[in-house]
């Protein structure tokens, strides 16, 4: 029996998830910084968490966002999966607006810039950023955006 592809959230289902996922962030990031990383730094299968942080394109204030990440050299490659919903991250809007940011991993913190990866690029990472969590299969099939992949360079 062949498995069905994922189907779209409904705009109900986001409008519920998205005030459940921005308090499990906060409670995540929370825990995460005090703990200097060693708490909630893991997500499904071993997944590996750090902590962005972003200025928010409306407020000017830091914003702050725990996701899964993966290391290419002095690289960190993100995934503005959002679960597969139908919009981009805020903090991705914010990177958009203003590509400088900081990231912490475990207790060190890195200015960083952002930049969307090419198409190129993202086929390059997509099988590792898979094999490090393969639902991102999902979330793509899940939603008709072209999830953004974005590549983080120290500053």
């Amino acid at each position: 029996m062949a498995a069905t592809a994922p189907k779209p959230f409904s705009s109900t289902e986001e409008k519920i998830a998205k005030p459940i996922i921005r308090v499990m962030s906060k409670i995540n990031a929370f825990v995460y910084r005090n703990s200097g990383g060693k708490l909630f730094n893991t997500w499904l299968r071993g997944a590996p968490i750090m902590l962005l942080t972003t200025t928010g394109r409306k407020s000017g204030q830091p914003r702050t966002a725990p996701l899964l990440f993966l290391e290419d050299g002095d690289k960190v490659i993100l995934v503005a999966s959002q679960g597969g919903m139908s919009t981009n991250p805020a903090w991705y809007l914010n990177l958009q607006a203003d590509p400088a940011c900081e990231i912490q991993i475990g207790n060190k913190r890195r200015p960083m810039v952002a930049r969307r990866a090419s198409d190129d690029e993202k086929a390059d990472y997509w099988p590792r950023l898979t094999e490090m969590y393969r639902d991102f299969d999902d979330y793509q099939a899940r939603t008709e955006r072209n999830i953004p992949v974005m590549v983080l360079t120290p500053a």
